[in-house]
């Protein structure tokens, strides 16, 4: 366990990081694209069309949801063949029924093609089981007594937690809880060691999980390596005295280091969040994955995507901004808060249905878009677990 600085609460300098939206209405209430085991992945299976796209002590909250399944939540008829499990998976299949759809004209396949050649998945990619050592890291930043303070952030770490504890087998002491209202302070030190200590000694089906809510905003990129010119980043509570956490580190010390088989999920609730992690597929708020001019020339540079089993949600695109909210008189974020109603009313729920009801939950009021993206071109038919 990595040694954290612990201190009261000390008013930082006034700084001005995009902000993260305060507003104060309620939100209302199998096949992977690789190989396991280093086979090459053809071509034709990256490509193939999918025809069928759909355009602590503290005050809690309740996450009461609406009954039934996912699909009659979103007013659609329940799919025919459920979600595959990731667990029942078996190690070297090969599923040629891998879903995939470009957020394209399905006359641009040249440009589908090309995505795939220029930026194929690892070789070496396989799913995670999530059934090795689960541990997890959740951030919570108010900024107390800084301008742009927000209110909702260390609500969303602590909800987090307890959501992963009592719904995923997640051990208390597992999980690293950095907020600016006691306990281990979320320095920029401090978050890096959390970090770093979340992904040390990882192997093959361990089950990580990392959870940010704070400001996030956009700096200029100085290595040129991003598109259009900024780097994504967060920002820790020390920032001024430090800098804050671009895109670029985020990426080398979370995804770099882990093996094949081996599961990160990441949440961002942030402004300008959406390509925060780096990853070479970016999907839309509606699945689809989107084109090269999302990805960065840094990524693009090493020819493949990272082996490691990879997903970030993202609270919205990187030109966007997220909201603060408050649900039953409690401050949250509203991507934090979607996403915990969302995954306790359905359990078992594929990344289409999950995607679905956050665009139902988030676009109507906040106008946030929360995007997907990963170390692999996600089948979105496929069951969403941690």
């Amino acid at each position: 366990m990595p040694q954290f600085l612990i201190y009261p609460n000390d008013p930082l300098p006034r700084f001005n990081p995009a902000p993260r939206a305060i507003l104060l209405q309620p939100i209302y209430g199998s096949p992977t694209p690789s190989i396991n085991g280093g086979t090459p992945i053809p071509l034709s299976q990256l490509i193939k069309d999918n025809q069928q796209s759909v355009d602590g002590s503290m005050q809690q909250y309740s996450y009461t949801a609406d009954k039934g399944s996912a699909s009659e939540f979103l007013g659609k008829k329940a799919k025919e063949s459920p979600p595959s499990n990731l667990d029942s998976t078996e190690e070297g299949s090969e599923h040629p029924d891998t879903q995939l759809e470009l957020d394209l004209p399905k006359d641009r396949v040249s440009e589908r093609e090309r995505y795939f050649r220029l930026l194929p998945p690892s070789h070496l990619f396989s799913f995670s089981k999530c059934t090795g050592r689960k541990k997890g890291v959740c951030i919570g930043i108010n900024y107390d007594g800084q301008s742009r303070e927000l209110k909702g952030c260390v609500n969303d770490a602590r909800h987090m937690r307890d959501y992963l504890v009592e719904y995923h087998g997640f051990q208390k002491h597992d999980i690293l809880l950095l907020t600016d209202e006691g306990g281990i302070m979320p320095t920029r030190k401090n978050m890096i060691d959390a970090m770093k200590w979340l992904v040390g000694s990882a192997k093959k089906h361990d089950s990580l999980f990392l959870h940010y809510s704070g400001h996030g905003g956009q700096v200029p990129d100085d290595t040129g390596r991003e598109n259009d010119g900024m780097d994504e980043a967060i920002y820790p509570v020390d920032y001024k005295q430090t800098k804050e956490i671009i895109d670029n580190e985020l990426h080398k010390i979370l995804v770099e280091p882990l093996p094949p088989g081996c599961r990160l999920t990441a949440v961002f609730d942030a402004c300008h969040s959406g390509t925060v992690l780096d990853l070479p597929y970016l999907h839309s708020a509606h699945g689809r994955l989107r084109g090269l001019d999302h990805v960065s020339k840094r990524m693009k540079d090493k020819h493949a995507a990272p082996p490691g089993d990879v997903i970030s949600f993202a609270a919205c695109k990187d030109d966007e901004t997220s909201a603060d909210t408050f649900q039953g008189g409690v401050a949250v974020g509203a991507m934090s808060y979607a996403l915990i109603k969302t995954l306790k009313a359905h359990p078992h729920i594929s990344y289409d249905e999950l995607l679905s009801c956050l665009r139902k939950l988030l676009i109507p009021k906040y106008h946030q878009k929360a995007q997907l993206s990963s170390t692999y071109p996600i089948n979105r038919t496929r069951e969403f677990v941690i």
